[in-house]
């Protein structure tokens, strides 16, 4: 394996990806490996079953289809009915399927991708971070994309699995594990901006959050390799009201963080003459 695509979890965000990719493959950067988690995985299985310039326009289709708006836009008491019901989680998981099968196929499986694929889950038996690289793929992605408390948890086989956000939400050294030797990280923002001790009692649980998620994001970009080159792309920052608790049902600002997004990632590959070559 020579370049690797790594695409991080974030929900809504995630759309910034769908920029970063249009960048990427304008330039003939074509990945000979992608790992995803959470909305990585679903952005990474659609680019890894059509690794070209033609995958954006899958790409927006599915974002702004009604089942991308039904996966969290019921109505606030039709989900709290379902948390009351269920007492575990807010959403149902059905529009989230329907929207994978409609865009990968329901009976796909990881060998039938145009380019390996690996996706990041996290198993409730094990406390383990786990690696879907074969086998079905949809059940393997919705593992990869529950979120914990607003879709429940996934079962495949004997296992429980839930947002691989939760181990390892930007899965670099899963790249580097398959051999990668230049990577491309897409990420949704939140390692751009700095954090800072908290002033309330939202700001901690922020702020814990974000260490959870970042923590293994840093180990792993501290302890690369010698000889694997990192292109970290740049999300075209984040808009207001990403803060906010219900950030992740506004589904509104999908094209906005896909130009940002593609505006910004464009110059970062100009500035460093990273283009035509890099592919596999």
């Amino acid at each position: 394996m020579t370049v690797a695509f790594v695409l991080g979890g974030g929900g809504v965000r995630g759309a910034v990806e769908i920029g970063m990719l249009r960048a990427l493959l304008e330039r003939g950067i074509r990945p000979d490996l992608v790992v995803g988690t959470s909305i990585g995985a679903i952005n990474g299985a659609l680019v890894a079953s059509d690794p070209t310039p033609a995958v954006i326009d899958r790409l927006l289709d599915a974002w702004t289809s009604p089942e991308a708006n039904a996966v969290y836009g019921e109505s606030l008491f039709t989900q709290f009915g379902r948390l009351i019901k269920t007492r575990t989680h807010l959403n149902s998981p059905a529009p989230l399927r329907h929207l994978l099968e409609r865009a990968l196929g329901a009976g796909t499986r990881f060998e039938d991708l145009a380019v390996p694929l690996r996706v990041v889950a996290a198993s409730i038996e094990r406390a383990a971070e786990h690696v879907f690289d074969s086998g079905p793929l949809i059940d393997a992605v919705l593992a990869s994309a529950s979120v914990p408390g607003l879709l429940p948890p996934t079962r495949i086989g004997d296992e429980h699995f839930i947002d691989g956000g939760i181990v390892n939400s930007i899965p670099i050294a899963q790249a580097v594990a398959a051999g990668a030797r230049t990577v491309f990280v897409l990420q949704v923002g939140r390692i751009e901006t700095p954090l800072e001790a908290p002033r309330s009692a939202v700001d901690t649980a922020r702020v814990a959050f974000e260490i959870a998620r970042r923590h293994r994001y840093a180990h792993d970009m501290a302890n690369l390799p010698a000889g694997v080159a990192i292109h970290v792309l740049p999300s075209g920052g984040a808009l207001d009201g990403d803060d906010s608790l219900m950030s992740y049902r506004r589904m509104t600002t999908v094209r906005r963080r896909i130009d940002a997004a593609y505006d910004a990632s464009r110059h970062f590959l100009d500035e460093r003459g990273v283009g035509r070559g890099e592919g596999g």
